[in-house]
């Protein structure tokens, strides 16, 4: 446990009583919230176990978890319920003491899956045998049967246990199981004849009906649906259950097989559950003027068959009583009321008496040969007791029983507190310190205002419930008010100040528990402590032929005159019982919570669970046990966990563990309020001293760790290393040996190859043959090689190695073989744009390569079939072909048939044939012509292509241009003279539009002719010179010169 108190912050503390503030709940609920979201269900309180619900499956129960926690301390390990199971399972085998574990809790806590889980841990822990197997076996099925016939689902818990179970199991000096007991508790039989709406009847009911034995059935003459049977659906609606209740049933016939229940018992048994649910379909009426009658006389003639006595006799008993009166008998027939309440009563009584001989059965089976032959020998016994009851209750109506539960929880609380001080008292004995007294609630105030004669609540209810007269539930609520009006305790309507009457009704009374206020409505008080089964249904139960009902009701009660006991005595006789058999024992407590009403996994509601928190008593009970020390563990654990903090203790101590433990004490410096040393333990009163404590163990831990760490890998590595230093001798001496004949082979096989290869380079001229056939595949290989290594890596790539003689013929093919792939390889990654490009390219080639001075600068350069002539009004913004082609030629389209498509535009600057002053323009070209425009996309000339002579450029730098036309059609103005910076693409394109590469003319001459629009001839003249510039020429030709 203290391994853990460094993530306390995170997941809690494991004990309550390490609390900083153990008087805070809010803290105490906090411990438990975080706890709970880590799923960490257990936590101790000092020796007690508190559990939480978790709504899920855990892995913390499986085999060997219990292996783990087996005969471990007890604080060692996390809380666990096999942690306490362990503790007391051993305790009682070493100190030969019986021992009870005391289980609480409210419905849907966890207190029945609490007790499987000490089972299953003591069938586990204990030893094996034939017959101990079959016991064991017996105790673990008896919990499926019990819980059969008495759990039931209500709207807190799908499997509540509706009944207070004690068991004993019975071991021998060895811890042997050698048979067990089972005490039974007020059974909620009223739960037979009605439930609350959304809550189930017992479950044997429902298992009955839904075991698809049809046979069975048949028999019990039973139908499948419960919602035929006026005990199982009184509210009309079928509540929903997270079990199955056919699988159920299967366990149930399993368990009756275990423990030795023959198959005529099991019938019998089976028929008193049929003859409950016939009896609840019985109907009475009443006509004017006659007496009660059945409506439905077939379902007294089942009854009375199942139960094997005269229907005769049972349809009188049902409808009439018998009255004693000054020694004669009378009969008297009842109303239809008193007619409910008899068969109701006869109900009840029968499954409230067939589930006590149901638990004497199993009694019976738990009874083994090993256990008789003891107690004929006297021979000694020990006892491991497990109680699971009913705990506080407080419900919106509380009734009858919830104040017997709520009694039978004041008893055990009083119990706990006794008996955890008195262990207080008797460890601070056997430690020698001094007993400090500690204040505590003494609820003993309040089980004497329920049990103390004459004035008690259950004494007033007797007297009352014997009153001659009318008594009613009202008027045993005002006898009590004027006896025991004035007790602290006790507060009704007529008792009550002015602002609790306003809270409190006239059918009221309020108690205040340990756990707090509970308020309690009269109604059905007096009934239900009656209980009283008329003389002849008693009768009629004795002259049955079951084999049940007649070891339930016997010819001796009915001699028997005296007025039996009623319920609330009764319950105070047998819990008076059970506290006598706990005190006898050595306890141990499991205190379940539930986290949420929805029994839902994850949710915690603080509200819920501190209000269970208060009526466990949790608070008091962390009260008594903080009242002295937090802390207390023996001397030889104490020093040999923390003995690494003091020098003087580290490693080992020689002298004393108690003089170890005051050694280490003084020099961590405690205070002497801090601790106290006892015989064999010491005590630590504050949980901070050892939080302190427990952080500088953390740090040293790491100093400890370190120094072994150190030490060990020294020692790991020197012997290592002398390991590593022998084997790499050993190997080193066989490693030489291999090496030198490996050497000595590779020589010789090296030999053998030279001479080889000697004599096929004499051979090479030879036919192959054998002598050179190797020097021949080497010399070929060797090619191969050569050749893989120096291949061209490109088309333009002409280098080629040279090749031996004898494989020259080869070479030649994988030659022309390797152009041949690079070429298709490189015309495959060629797409359509790029080809479209070097076609142009190669055209241009063709016309200006060693013609035109400037071309070589211009080979690297794509063609761009569009350049924006931005400086042109109007012209702005034009990105490419298409929308060039939108914006001027949309009109014109209308027009022409078929319509213009652009191929190629670019700027120009036309001269005029007359002055050779300059024009911006756009150029474009065609499909059949050439398109020159203007500013505001205006096309001042249009050239068609059928009248294009050709194209002269000069071989200079320049980029002029002459369009020479046919002047022979109309409408020709003479040739056209252009200037613009995509010289080469322009003519290309034409060239390539017009199909004929030869109607571009570069001059070798300065001199290109034109013709003027008057037909007569023009001049161009080209020269270089330092600056380039066009002009006209005093002459009038144009002068073009062009950058050297």
């Amino acid at each position: 446990m203290e391994s853990a108190l460094l993530e306390r912050d995170k997941v809690g503390v494991q004990d309550f009583v390490l609390l900083n503030n153990h008087l805070s709940l809010d803290e105490f609920i906090e411990n438990l919230e975080k706890r709970f979201k880590h799923d960490l269900i257990y936590t101790y309180i000092g020796p007690v176990l508190v559990s939480m619900n978790p709504y899920k499956d855990l892995p913390i129960y499986s085999e060997q978890v219990m292996g783990t926690y087996k005969s471990e301390d007890f604080y060692e390990l996390p809380p666990h319920v096999f942690a306490l199971s362990d503790a007391a399972f051993r305790y009682m085998l070493e100190e030969n003491r019986d021992q009870c574990v005391l289980i609480s809790g409210e419905s849907g806590a966890g207190k029945t899956e609490a007790s499987k889980k000490i089972l299953q841990y003591i069938a586990r822990a204990s030893r094996h045998s034939q017959e101990v197997e079959d016991v064991k076996e017996r105790l673990l099925e008896s919990n499926p049967l019990l819980e059969a016939f008495g759990n039931a689902k209500t709207n807190r818990n799908d499997n509540s246990s509706r009944f207070g179970k004690y068991m004993d199991i019975q071991f021998d000096f060895q811890g042997v199981p050698v048979g067990g007991h089972i005490l039974n508790y007020l059974l909620e039989k009223s739960r037979v004849v009605g439930h609350a709406p959304g809550e189930r009847n017992f479950h044997i009911f429902y298992e009955l009906l839904n075991s698809n034995d049809v046979v069975l059935l048949e028999k019990l003459c039973l139908s499948s649906d419960p919602q035929e049977y006026v005990y199982l659906n009184q509210d009309g609606q079928s509540s929903q259950v997270t079990v199955n209740d056919t699988n159920m049933f299967k366990v149930v016939r399993n368990a009756l097989d275990v423990c030795d229940f023959t198959p005529e018992k099991q019938q019998d048994l089976f028929a008193i559950v049929a003859c409950v649910l016939h009896l609840g379909n019985l109907q009475f009426v009443q006509e004017r003027g006659s007496r009660t009658q059945i409506s439905d006389e077939k379902n007294v003639a089942i009854i009375s068959k199942l139960l094997g006595c005269d229907e005769n006799i049972l349809f009188a008993a049902l409808l009439n009583r018998t009255v004693a009166a000054k020694g004669d008998e009378v009969k008297t027939p009842l109303s239809v009321e008193q007619a409910y309440q008899a068969r109701d009563a006869l109900a009840k009584a029968v499954y409230d008496r067939m589930f006590t001989w149901l638990v004497q059965r199993i009694n019976d089976s738990l009874t083994s040969k090993h256990l008789c032959e003891m107690m004929q020998r006297k021979e000694r016994r020990t006892l491991f007791g497990l109680l699971d009851i009913y705990g506080f209750e407080i419900f919106e109506n509380n009734g009858f029983e919830q104040f017997c539960i709520n009694y039978c929880n004041e008893k055990l609380q009083q119990l706990f507190i006794e008996l955890t001080l008195k262990s207080e008292q008797d460890e601070y004995l056997r430690e020698g310190i001094e007993w400090e007294p500690v204040e505590y609630f003494n609820n003993k105030i309040i089980c004497d205002l329920i049990e103390a004669k004459p004035m008690g609540i259950i004494a007033i209810m007797d007297e009352e419930c014997v009153r001659p007269g009318d008594p009613t539930d009202e008027t045993f609520l005002t006898k009590m008010s004027n006896n025991i009006g004035g007790h602290l305790h006790f507060t009704s309507h007529e008792t009550a100040d002015k602002s609790t009457r306003k809270k409190l009704g006239r059918t009221e009374f309020k108690l205040k528990h340990y756990a707090g206020d509970v308020t309690y409505f009269i109604k059905g008080f007096l009934e239900k402590n009656n209980d009283l089964l008329f003389r002849d249904l008693k009768k009629v139960m004795t002259q049955t032929t079951n084999s049940v009902t007649l070891d339930m009701f016997t010819d001796k009660e009915l001699e028997n005159k005296k007025r039996p006991d009623s319920a609330a005595t009764s319950f105070k006789q047998s819990l008076s019982q059970l506290m006598t058999i706990l005190m006898s024992k050595e306890p141990s407590y499991v205190r379940c919570i539930k986290p949420n009403d929805s029994k839902r996994s994850s949710i915690f509601s603080r509200s819920i669970v501190e209000h269970q928190v208060k009526y466990l008593g949790l608070m008091e009970n962390l009260r008594v046990r903080r009242a002295g020390f937090a802390y207390r563990r023996p001397h030889k654990f104490f020093l040999q966990r923390y003995k690494s903090l003091c020098p003087d203790t580290w490693p080992q101590y020689s002298g004393t563990d108690k003089e170890g433990v005051q050694v280490l004490v003084d020099h961590l410096s405690y205070q002497p309020d801090d601790y106290k040393i006892g015989n064999t333990k010491i005590f630590i009163r504050l949980p901070k001293v050892l939080f302190a404590t427990e952080e500088l163990f953390a740090a040293r831990k790491h100093e400890l760790a370190t120094s072994i760490q150190a030490k060990f890998k020294g020692h790991y590595q020197r012997k290592s290393y002398l390991r590593m230093k022998v084997a790499v001798i050993m190997i080193a001496k066989h490693w030489r040996r291999v090496l030198a004949k490996r050497l000595l082979e590779k020589r010789k096989w090296a030999t053998l190859v030279v001479r080889k290869y000697i004599k096929g380079f004499i051979l090479r001229n030879e036919p192959e043959c054998e002598e050179n056939k190797g020097f021949i595949h080497f010399t070929r290989y060797n090619y191969l090689i050569r050749l893989r290594d120096s291949l061209p890596k490109t088309v333009l790539d002409k280098s080629w190695p040279q090749a031996p003689r004898l494989v020259q013929e080869a070479n030649d093919y994988m030659r022309e073989l390797v152009m041949s792939n690079m070429v298709r390889k490189y015309c495959n990654t060629i797409s359509p744009e790029r080809k479209s490009q070097m076609e142009l390219k190669v055209l241009a080639e063709s016309i200006f390569k060693g013609q035109k001075s400037s071309y070589s600068a211009r080979v690297k350069d794509l063609f761009s079939l569009y350049t924006p002539a931005d400086h042109i009004v109007g012209l702005q913004g034009i990105s490419g072909l298409n929308q060039l082609h939108t914006q001027v030629f949309s009109k014109l389209n209308k027009k022409l048939d078929p319509p213009v498509e652009i191929v190629y535009a670019c700027p120009a600057v036309k001269f005029d044939r007359n002055g050779y002053k300059n024009r911006d323009r756009l150029f474009m070209l065609a499909d059949n012509a050439i398109y020159l425009v203007a500013e505001k996309k205006e096309i001042k000339d249009i050239i068609l292509l059928d009248v294009l002579k050709g194209v002269s450029v000069s071989p200079f730098s320049d980029n002029i241009l002459v369009l020479h036309l046919n002047q022979t059609d109309n409408g020709v103005k003479g040739d056209v003279i252009l200037q613009t910076p995509n010289v080469y693409e322009t003519c290309t394109m034409i060239a390539m539009q017009c199909k004929d590469s030869q109607l571009i003319n570069v001059i070798s001459e300065g001199v290109i002719k034109h013709v003027l629009k008057t037909g007569k001839e023009g001049m161009i003249e080209f020269s270089t010179g330092p600056v380039a510039k066009t002009v006209k020429g005093k002459n009038g030709n144009l002068c073009v010169i062009s950058s050297a």
